[in-house]
């Protein structure tokens, strides 16, 4: 089962999982001749001589066997003082059986580090790791089907296009002349879409350099001029490889669209900045620009705590290596040395710290999400409230090898992201409960491949709005905001053995497996609840896929 998850219809409101919907209302339209046997045998077994059951008989059904409560669903035959078994096949065929039950509302209010995140990897791709299109679209897709943090590699724009020109005869011309036309390049096709205010901001700030003009070509009688700047924008593509690029703008644009469709929490955006000094400054207008209704204030002061996902709902947080305040650019360091004696410069190098990559105003987004590259769980930015490391699969299970304890407890109170290893190049995923047992929340999936990976994604975060609270002692303290309140200490983990049986006697409506085509692959009726995502419930006595 390892097969291309595709794009969703422009026509779906929510996604879940391989493009299957979510939250909607699941009617059987008929039973299999091959599943109605069991269906006879388990309504049978809880039936009167008369093969009828009795209204207590339903309730204890619900409870016992269905481990599910009376509701206003199951009412329909609950609110009978009898029931058939016709009753009971409408009552199996109908929304009220389905397996797929939904999860508890999950209590918000706790500090983001306290959550398991739903996540991709390499968003932009469509398809493997090496070569293949990378697509604003593909943002879309993730964010509809509930992922709440997605990646962008962002790296400088490429300036190589070139105009083309393309001419034809013309039969009617009786001079025969040949008439040449132009298409827009990438330059021209970019500058149509900037705006006005955002042209002007370019030309005063220090990217003007980037800046491009082109002369007035109108022939005589045109309506409209050519522009007199084009800025060279970002791009997004998976670096050092063949895969296709997009305009880090239409990729900004499909997050600004559709990250708040499908939920209202909070999005992380993760960076990847590849850009040199005066792209990232166009970075940082485009980012602000296009997420402008989103982004998070300016503090006045570094947070000490991490707020809760309910205090962010419809919030896009940036994800984006930290640059201290006080450590310049190479850029700045430049500029201050050329005002400064030889000699002074000299001691200026030997005394300085190595310059950031990253600029002052795009490190100073990541308010909450400050990207800390990773050297030990010790390091003096390890107990930075808002820092955020990112291993590899293999990182983490190095770290995890040499301080497994030290791991754990620092994703108690701190955030960690863990992503696929570079040599999955068919986009294959991680087990991903090996990373969320240690605590980590954000675990970076290929949501390009549905597979095993994506499988247990789909049932850990199914129509949870991407947010799942960590069990009980996998959580720091719970700060409240009343200043007088004391820290609401995390609760102590408490181990438990499982005796977990299933029993699968038959199933309709199943896709076969990954090119398997024997219809005895096919398997819904069982003794013991369906297992379907996170839930299960066993011994009971039917539920429908």
């Amino acid at each position: 089962m390892a097969e291309a998850s595709p794009l969703i219809s422009s026509e779906s409101i929510s996604q879940a999982g391989d493009g299957q919907p979510a939250m909607q209302d699941r009617v059987l339209a008929e039973i299999n001749s091959s599943v109605m046997p069991y269906l006879e045998r388990i309504f049978n077994s809880h039936a009167s001589p008369h093969k009828i059951w009795q209204r207590d008989q339903m309730i204890s059904f619900l409870h016992h066997r269905q481990a599910d409560k009376v509701t206003e669903a199951s009412a329909g035959i609950t609110g009978k003082e009898e029931l058939d078994f016709s009753g009971f096949l409408q009552y199996m065929t109908s929304s009220a059986a389905d397996a797929q039950a939904p999860p508890s509302e999950s209590d918000l209010t706790w500090p983001l580090s306290s959550y398991y995140i739903s996540s991709s990897h390499n968003t932009y791709l469509t398809g493997n790791q090496l070569n293949s299109d990378s697509d604003a679209d593909a943002y879309k897709n993730v964010l509809m089907r509930g992922c709440r943090c997605v990646e962008i590699d962002v790296w400088d724009g490429d300036d190589s296009d070139s105009e083309s020109e393309s001419s034809s005869d013309s039969d009617s011309d009786s001079s025969g002349e040949r008439k040449a036309t132009k298409e827009p390049n990438r330059k021209q096709r970019i500058a149509s879409k900037l705006p006005r205010s955002l042209t002007n901001r370019l030309e005063k700030a220090s990217i003007g350099s980037k800046l491009t003009t082109n002369k007035d070509e109108r022939a005589p009688g045109d309506a409209m001029p050519s522009p007199k700047a084009v800025a060279i924008e970002p791009r997004v593509l998976h670096g050092y490889t063949l895969t296709k690029e997009v305009s880090f703008r239409d990729v900004c644009e499909a997050i600004r669209d559709y990250a708040f469709v499908a939920s209202d929490l909070p999005v992380i955006v993760s960076l990847e900045v590849h850009c040199s000094l005066q792209q990232q400054e166009m970075m940082v207008l485009i980012m602000q620009e296009t997420w402008a209704e989103y982004l998070l204030p300016k503090p006045s002061a570094d947070a000490q705590h991490l707020p809760t996902p309910d205090d962010l709902r419809r919030k896009i947080l940036i994800k984006v290596k930290y640059a201290a305040p006080g450590v310049s650019s190479p850029m700045d360091d430049e500029e201050a040395k050329d005002r400064l004696p030889a000699d002074a410069q000299v001691n200026l190098k030997a005394k300085a710290k190595k310059p950031s990559k990253i600029i002052q105003s795009l490190s100073a987004l990541g308010i909450y999400t400050r990207g800390v590259s990773f050297k030990s769980l010790t390091q003096p930015e390890a107990s930075m409230p808002t820092h955020i490391f990112s291993l590899s699969e293999g990182g983490v299970e190095e770290a995890h090898g040499k301080h497994a304890h030290l791991l754990f407890e620092h994703n108690r109170k701190y955030m960690m992201r863990a992503y696929p290893s570079g040599m999955r190049i068919q986009s294959s995923n991680l087990d991903p409960p090996v990373f969320w047992r240690k605590g980590i929340q954000i675990v970076a999936l290929n949501w390009q491949k549905w597979d095993e990976g994506m499988m247990l994604n789909e049932g850990m975060f199914a129509n949870t709005g991407g947010y799942v609270l960590k069990p009980a002692g996998y959580r720091g303290e719970k700060v409240s905001t009343e200043a007088a309140s004391t820290p609401i200490a995390a609760p102590v983990i408490v181990h438990h053995m499982l005796d977990l049986k299933i029993s699968l006697f038959a199933a309709q409506d199943l896709p076969l497996p990954h090119k398997d085509d024997k219809a005895s692959a096919r398997g819904c009726a069982r003794e013991g609840r369906r297992v379907q995502g996170a839930h299960a419930h066993t011994e009971g006595a039917a539920s429908r896929l």
